[in-house]
């Protein structure tokens, strides 16, 4: 049997990949993919390491997904994401027919540390209101300044 995951606990999932990648040296951003509570797949941003714009956490994991189905359809899975999706993956999940999106720090948390994508929506003329898919914040615990900033990443205890 395979085990189901609280949405409080994919989200952590989601930024633990983040700040790892940050430790590994690309952006702190991850996502993870996942239906009914299972996970799919995840992703990790790789703009630094691949050169390629497009290759944002939650496309990443979408990818994965995707093709570990066989199947394109994102329909009833979830997305958790540890930013806001910026245009272009929330895109990529609203004409995948995904579920929901899960985020942990919004564009106001993200802009003091320049990782913010507003400017990108306001460029596009994009409003979220109201949001293309339901769309929902979940506190994690971590604060943006232990993800994107200097303050130390609390210990598992």
């Amino acid at each position: 049997m395979i085990e189901k995951t609280s949405d409080v606990a994919l989200m952590r999932q989601a930024v633990e990949l983040a700040h790892q990648n940050r430790l590994a040296g690309g952006r702190p951003f991850g996502a993870v993919l996942a239906q009914d509570g299972v996970v799919i797949a995840t992703g990790v941003n790789e703009i630094i390491a691949s050169h390629d714009p497009s290759t944002h956490a939650e496309l990443q994991a979408i990818r994965v997904g995707t093709r570990a189905r066989a199947n394109p359809s994102l329909a009833g899975l979830s997305i958790y994401a540890s930013g806001h999706p910026c245009p272009m993956c929330l895109a990529a999940l609203v004409a995948g027919n995904a579920r929901q999106v899960f985020f942990a720090f919004d564009n106001a948390d993200a802009a003091p540390y320049n990782l913010s994508s507003e400017g990108t929506y306001q460029r596009l003329g994009i409003q979220l209101n109201p949001p293309p898919l339901p769309i929902t914040r979940i506190d994690t615990g971590i604060s943006a300044a232990q993800l994107y900033g200097n303050s130390p990443w609390p210990q598992q205890g």
